[in-house]
């Protein structure tokens, strides 16, 4: 969701907070700010980008070297100047910015006014604000941390919080709960960010706070404990991020560099873990846990969004060569059933910031119930890697683009490898099969470079429909998942409202949106399912409506009858949904391109859901 970035040390914090703010603007943009102690507190808040941000400040007093920022993704009070964050407590001793939502704020905001505070904004944020400051003003003796550790000890909800104080010029207090903070440590000077990418470039060395921890940095060292006080025993740990991944390189948008990235992320996915003779898979970081895989009675794949669609084209590969019984489930909804989970059951969590929060809810759930928890993530260190029993790291690099593309492949690629080992180990698959299909997957790269390589044909398509209020998405099989993700794609980028469905499921009550003014995108290779989607497509035909099919290259049955055709190389159906969602990631692209819509940034969204 929101972004947080801090500094403490002897450089200029501004422009290292604006830098940071700038990769930190994918997971939350509607407004920005930052805080700067320079023997007073400064405070520049402003709606909008960063750059507006940035413009505002210019020739205001931005010295200072201790200094918290923040990118805003609105959750109370609406995108606003005075709803921006840092917030700063009523009498002026505290700035803080905050990830996370406070659930009884509205309670505390009551008794905080009946001690005669007031209030500037919408937010839950200034709430703890002003009741840090409250604890801080009932005794002299009373330090910042010491405040802030009696207010958290009173909020009910999830936070990541970065506090300033007035009287304190050499300490940034910083503590988390439910929403993810890392601290980066360099030679006299640390680092404070929601996640990893906005401080690469200044150390490889960081600590990824728990739940509750609580940290004093200072230019001199800094302090571990937790919310009760304790002292909390340190773990430094390294990242390995390059800078260039984080900057567009040639493309215009993000989003069509991650897409083109592709072929080159699902090998690096599956780099190491593919014998060169394709004769064995090797998933080191399952290794303890696959004699539990193998005994379950079932699997449980748990997502969000993208990642749920990834889960449910697991369920195929599992159901087909692993033969064991998988329920996809999405987090937010698993959270608040009550799950019958044992021992037995094998619970795959999937995430690619490795932060979801209904995920992480879901993930504590299963432990309690004694269910073995694997994840899969693309974020190494994240809570989902720490708190798992064991796991499979993506390998798709930064995605910076909020509509996932290239996280998407490498988890299916992952959870395609994790199903085929399982089967090998079970028996369940000839060594021919098993073969063959490892073969399959290593060839989806240079098969994925192709269909990039017909980008134009693909933009023209999208000229046609670009105008589109409707769409509607059919597939079969493992290509039904596919027809889900790109409804998801078109839907989050370019604001046209789309639909994906099983292709069965049309005369259920889809078709009656077909006319001539309806695009209809039908993922149709060669397959088990091919006559089937034929039969479809004659039906939506014959109600007028336009066809968009992805097909299998050198197929001649559909040119006549559909609109337009989309060819894809041929391969088999268990690893088809790798190169099938390309196109559709692209229509998807250029259709919201035509429409003026912001790729990188769709309006609404945020990347990382660190928040319910």
């Amino acid at each position: 969701m929101c972004g947080i970035v801090g500094y403490i040390g002897d450089k200029k914090a501004f422009p290292i907070l604006i830098g940071g703010l700038k990769r930190l603007e994918y997971r939350g943009y509607d407004s920005a700010g930052v805080a700067l102690l320079n023997g007073s507190l400064e405070n520049y808040k402003k709606k909008g980008k960063v750059s507006d941000l940035e413009a505002f400040v210019a020739g205001k007093a931005d010295d200072g070297t201790i200094g918290i920022g923040h990118t805003r993704w609105a959750t109370h009070g609406e995108p606003s100047d005075k709803n921006a964050h840092p917030h700063v407590s009523m009498n002026g001793h505290f700035s803080i910015v905050h990830n996370g939502i406070i659930e009884n704020y509205a309670q505390l905001k009551r008794d905080l006014e009946t001690h005669g505070y007031t209030f500037a904004s919408d937010t839950d944020t200034e709430v703890l604000a002003n009741l840090i400051e409250y604890f801080y003003l009932q005794d002299d003796e009373m330090s910042s941390e010491a405040a802030v550790q009696l207010a958290l000890s009173k909020v009910v909800g999830a936070y990541g919080i970065a506090v300033l104080c007035k009287k304190e010029t050499e300490k940034i207090v910083v503590a988390r709960k439910g929403s993810p903070l890392v601290v980066g440590l360099g030679s006299g000077e640390y680092f404070i960010a929601s996640d990893a990418s906005p401080i690469a470039e200044y150390t490889n060395q960081v600590i990824y706070l728990n739940d509750e921890d609580i940290a004093i940095l200072q230019k001199d060292g800094f302090t571990l404990s937790n919310v009760q006080n304790t002292p909390v025993s340190l773990k430094i740990s390294n990242i390995d991020m390059e800078i260039g991944a984080m900057d567009k390189g040639d493309y215009d948008y993000f989003m069509l560099k991650e897409i083109h990235e592709q072929p080159k992320t699902i090998e690096e996915t599956f780099r190491g873990r593919l014998q060169n003779d394709y004769s064995e898979i090797v998933l080191g970081g399952l290794l303890n846990v696959f004699p539990k895989i193998e005994a379950a009675k079932r699997i449980v794949i748990i997502g969000c969004g993208t990642s749920w669609h990834a889960g449910l084209i697991a369920e195929y590969l599992f159901e087909e060569y692993a033969q064991v019984s998988v329920e996809v489930e999405y987090a937010s909804e698993f959270r608040y059933r009550k799950p019958v989970l044992s021992s037995d059951d094998v619970v795959i969590l999937i995430s690619q910031s490795g932060e979801t929060a209904d995920t992480l809810a879901a993930l504590e759930l299963a432990k309690s119930k004694g269910a073995t928890v694997i994840g899969i993530c693309n974020v190494v260190g994240s809570t989902l890697s720490r708190e798992t029993e064991a796991g499979v790291y993506t390998h798709a690099g930064v995605e910076i683009g909020v509509a996932s593309t290239k996280a998407f492949t490498a988890q299916v690629t992952v959870l395609t490898m994790i199903a085929l080992k399982l089967a090998k180990r079970k028996g369940t698959i000839s060594n021919d099969d098993y073969k063959m299909l490892v073969k399959e997957l290593a060839e989806i790269p240079e098969k994925g470079r192709a269909i990039l390589s017909d980008g134009e044909k693909i933009k023209a398509i999208a000229e046609k429909y670009h105008e589109a209020v409707n769409a509607l998405y059919l597939g079969r099989g493992y290509l039904f998942p596919v027809a889900l993700e790109g409804a998801l794609k078109l839907k989050e980028i370019s604001y046209i409202h789309a639909e994906g469905y099983a292709a069965g499921e049309m005369k259920h009550g889809p078709i009656a949106l077909v006319d001539n003014n309806l695009p209809v995108v039908v993922v149709a290779p060669q397959d088990d399912y091919y006559e089937k989607v034929v039969s479809n497509i004659q039906e939506v035909k014959a109600r007028k409506g336009n066809v968009i099919a992805i097909v299998t290259e050198g197929d001649k049955g559909l040119k006549e009858m559909v609109n337009d055709i989309i060819e894809i190389p041929k391969s088999h159906p268990a690893v088809a949904p790798l190169l099938a969602v390309i196109p559709l990631q692209l229509m998807a692209y250029h259709i919201a391109l035509l429409k003026g819509c912001n790729v990188d940034q769709p309006r609404n969204l945020a990347k990382s859901v660190t928040v319910e």
